[in-house]
């Protein structure tokens, strides 16, 4: 076996070579790969080995010796520390780019159709486009509760110091709860013991209505001087519609329990997506930046060519958001969640809407659409596809390829299975186009909608 080109707690000069999928720099020193966080292609830097495994190691930067034009001051004071955002510190169409070639890079390793990535539709003011904020809290170095976000790969609490991604309310927001905390000498929940109440804070803003839902999660039932804190809340913001309690005691990362109090108001916001009104609640999802969430649904229907004829199975259709957007252009539209709550949502939503021709089904999508195409017969000419991180199974693929829709539309948060699934795809259908769209501005996510049409017989047949 070759020996590793280099030893931790070295330095050493390095050129970077190429961003990696999370946004990092990567270098090559005698071939062996070395990945470095907060560098950028072009740049020579210096750098001290922290890690080193048998295939790669990892580096952090401690001095730029030759930058690239696309680096920025970073404009965030906790950027270094924070898990956040991993991309503050290059420019934001640069940004962009990266996220295009991220997906590419997937395409060329894994399709055979080496088709061009489309470049990726950016956000016009890419700052505070979070809708939802969620704060775990925990006390100081002078033993004061903070709030803030955890620091990367780890759950150190790195105190909130006007963060570029949140809606400015919810920091405000969370430190007015902050302050009552201390006045009221309440306990901070501790990790390690399990003691202590307060938990966390999660703001909800409806970013077009201008509402807001407060949700406090205590380990635990009662939260001392409970009203006075309500009574002040509501006083203070008056957009707050809804105070929800939430009850979490148990050891786990889940940041809400399943048991929700309402404190005040109907324990819901509304938010305005397209043509569409939504209810919000403390458990269902619902887009965090719904400014790309109209752009990335308009966008996949219009790919989509949805007609008064088609059959559409909307498949992980959460609270219903794509299905409603869908129905006004199609015969039926079937949606399908695993989550019970989601799908409640949903059929609220449909009501709220009065939209009369989607069906909402709670359940495994690999189960009821087995059941659907081979027990009920229901065949969809259309499927929208939206599945969670892991992509679809296997099941449902070959389900899909049974009754093979002639088109899909298949959005996706995660490009590598998204890939390895189009791949899965790819001899019945051809892929048309991949349009990546950024729903997390300085972050190294991406979104992806792929648009699939049934390939001819004849096509087939070659």
């Amino acid at each position: 076996m070759n020996e590793i080109p280099v030893k931790k707690n070295k330095e050493y000069i390095v050129d970077i070579i190429d961003n990696g999928f999370e946004g990092e720099g990567i270098a090559k020193i005698d071939n062996f790969t070395i990945f470095v966080p907060e560098t950028i292609i072009g740049e020579k830097v210096k750098i001290l080995i922290v890690k080193v495994l048998s295939s790669h190691a990892f580096g952090k930067r401690i001095e730029i010796i030759q930058t690239s034009k696309t680096r920025q001051k970073e404009d965030c004071a906790t950027y270094s520390k924070c898990g956040g955002c991993n991309l503050r510190h290059i420019k934001y169409l640069d940004t962009l780019k990266i996220k295009q070639n991220s997906v590419q890079s997937l395409v060329n390793k894994t399709l055979k159709n080496k088709l061009e990535v489309k470049p990726t539709i950016g956000m016009e003011n890419p700052y505070h486009y979070r809708n939802k904020a969620q704060y775990p809290l925990g006390i100081n170095k002078e033993n004061e509760p903070i709030a803030g976000v955890f620091a990367k790969r780890s759950h150190n609490i790195i105190e909130i110091k006007n963060c570029l991604i949140q809606n400015p309310i919810s920091e405000e927001i969370t430190k007015f709860i902050l302050e009552f905390i201390k006045e009221n000498k309440i306990s901070i929940y501790n990790e390690k013991t399990r003691k202590g109440l307060f938990r966390h804070i999660v703001i909800k803003v409806g970013i077009k209505t201008n509402e807001i839902m407060c949700i406090l999660v205590i380990n635990g039932i009662n939260i001392p001087e409970e009203s006075k804190l309500i009574q002040k809340l509501i006083h203070k913001y008056p957009n707050i519609k809804t105070i929800v309690k939430n009850i979490n005691t148990k050891n786990t990362n889940v940041i809400l329990g399943n048991q929700n109090i309402n404190l005040y108001g109907d324990g819901y916001i509304k938010d305005i997506l397209g043509d569409y009104t939504f209810k919000i609640s403390p458990l269902s999802f619902y887009q965090v930046n719904p400014i790309q969430a109209e752009k990335l649904y308009n966008l996949s229907i219009k790919s989509a060519k949805i007609t008064k004829n088609d059959v559409v199975f909307d498949l992980y259709c959460g609270i219903g958001t794509i299905s409603l957007f869908m129905a006004k252009f199609a015969k039926k539209v079937y949606g399908v969640e695993i989550v019970e709550q989601a799908i409640q949502a949903a059929k609220e939503n449909a009501k709220l809407n009065n939209i009369n021709n989607v069906e909402f089904i709670a359940g495994d999508t690999e189960y009821i659409l087995d059941n659907f195409i081979n027990i009920k017969n229901i065949i969809p000419s259309f499927i929208m596809l939206d599945p969670p991180r892991k992509g679809l199974d296997n099941k449902s693929i070959e389900n899909i390829l049974k009754i093979k829709p002639n088109r899909m539309v298949y959005i996706s948060c995660n490009p590598a299975t998204l890939v390895r699934d189009l791949a899965k795809f790819e001899d019945f259908y051809n892929i048309k186009e991949i349009q990546p769209v950024d729903m997390f501005p300085f972050t190294s996510h991406v979104e992806c909608i792929a648009v699939l049409c049934l390939k001819e017989t004849t096509d087939l047949l070659k």
